[in-house]
């Protein structure tokens, strides 16, 4: 598993976010990406699109199952990973750095977010090696 960043926020259902200057760049953890297994496709929202907070905002599919990517911010999509296109071995070898999928100009949130100590407590309780 990757080095889990102590600087971001991550959700119950395996997203991250990291919020600057306005703006939250959103991906999957090492986790998730983890338990789908041999990723095959990326649906991404597009750019200029508006999103809210705790809604369906993208997919990645595996050759086992497809996971739907949660937005725990409401706002603008400002940009997407284009490169997750053709290649979505990002996600694997770097889910929080260059493995992003999109990022939005917040208007509200982050919505249901926990730190760092509190997602491992959360994947423990879930029987899951932190």
């Amino acid at each position: 598993m990757a080095d889990r960043p102590e600087d971001i926020q991550y959700t119950k259902t395996h997203e991250w976010v990291r919020v600057a200057d306005g703006e939250a760049t959103i991906g999957i953890t090492d986790f998730a990406v983890e338990h789908l297994g041999d990723l095959v496709f990326v649906d991404l929202p597009d750019e200029g699109q508006d999103v809210e907070a705790g809604t369906t905002v993208a997919e990645v599919e595996s050759v086992k199952a497809v996971g739907e990517v949660y937005t725990p911010v409401t706002g603008e999509v400002t940009a997407v990973n284009g490169d997750l296109a053709d290649d979505q071995s990002s996600l694997s070898t770097d889910p929080f750095g260059d493995g992003w999928l999109f990022k939005v100009k917040v208007s509200g949130g982050p919505d249901d977010v926990m730190d760092l100590a509190g997602y491992e407590a959360q994947l423990e309780s879930e029987g899951e090696p932190a």
